[in-house]
């Protein structure tokens, strides 16, 4: 498994977003996440208590930021995205809204014409400083990589208490403003097999679709070394089938794979 050991690395090529500067405002030194996704190319997530003091101050954070910004920008180096991604999730951050908006101006100073993204698992939108932060950047990118709660629960095995539904209530709060991310797989963990491409789950999924309205969807599968063993990936065709049924209700549909 893997952990970024920077607060800021890059630009790396990324299938979704171009040239990515990563920005990592998680423990260099551990994952700290609300979830425990079987599929994360960072491992388990080992400790499961979210002790606020683990993270570097904004003061600090930003003081990376601003000087990869400034070395990419003296070579001339192409950044399409400065994306939020690193070794958990970045909305558990205690300063997270005060790092967006230092983030804007400095974006605004060095790559005006770059996106602001963060990927995020939508476990912190029931607070509204972080919901008001993710509106104000360029594409805030929400997972959902299940429609029925026990399969979220599975797939995602949050490690804070967080339903399903919960998740989806923050999402409806975007108003269709946002990117839903979705994983598609099937496999096996602790003897409990599983599959969100099956019907029951396909046809629950796109029911909260239909209700959310999020810009566009991107669909994708396994593409990193997975902490659970037994997982199978899901191919492009049948990734482009799932893809067919989110367009049939008027919503755009990616494919990455």
């Amino acid at each position: 498994m893997f952990l970024w050991d920077h607060i800021a690395f890059g630009p790396i090529h990324s299938r979704r977003l171009g040239q990515s500067l990563g920005i990592n405002i998680s423990p260099t030194d551990v994952k700290v996440c609300s979830f425990d996704c079987v599929y994360c190319e960072c491992g388990w997530t080992l400790r499961k208590e979210i002790d606020p003091s683990r993270f570097a101050s904004a003061d600090l954070v930003m003081q990376a930021i601003e000087k990869k910004l400034r070395e990419c920008s003296e070579a001339k180096v192409p950044v399409d995205s400065i994306t939020f991604s690193g070794n958990g999730e970045s909305t558990l951050h205690p300063q997270f809204a005060e790092i967006i908006e230092r983030l804007l101006v400095l974006r605004d100073r060095y790559y005006p014409d770059s996106v602001i993204t963060c990927l995020s698992n939508a476990t912190q939108l029931q607070k509204e400083t972080v919901r008001a932060a993710l509106l104000k950047i360029d594409n805030p990118m929400l997972k959902l990589d299940a429609g029925l709660p026990d399969l979220y629960q599975t797939i995602n095995r949050p490690t804070i208490p967080i339903t399903m539904e919960e998740t989806v209530a923050g999402m409806r709060e975007f108003h269709g403003n946002f990117i839903m991310q979705s994983l598609f797989l099937r496999g096996e963990v602790n003897g409990v097999k599983f599959d969100n491409t099956t019907e029951e789950n396909l046809v629950a999924w796109l029911q909260i679709l239909a209700e959310l309205t999020p810009r566009h969807v991107e669909l994708y599968s396994l593409d990193r070394e997975t902490p659970a063993k037994q997982l199978v990936k899901i191919d492009g065709a049948g990734l482009e089938a799932i893809a067919e049924r989110v367009r049939a209700l008027g919503i755009e549909a990616r494919v990455f794979v």
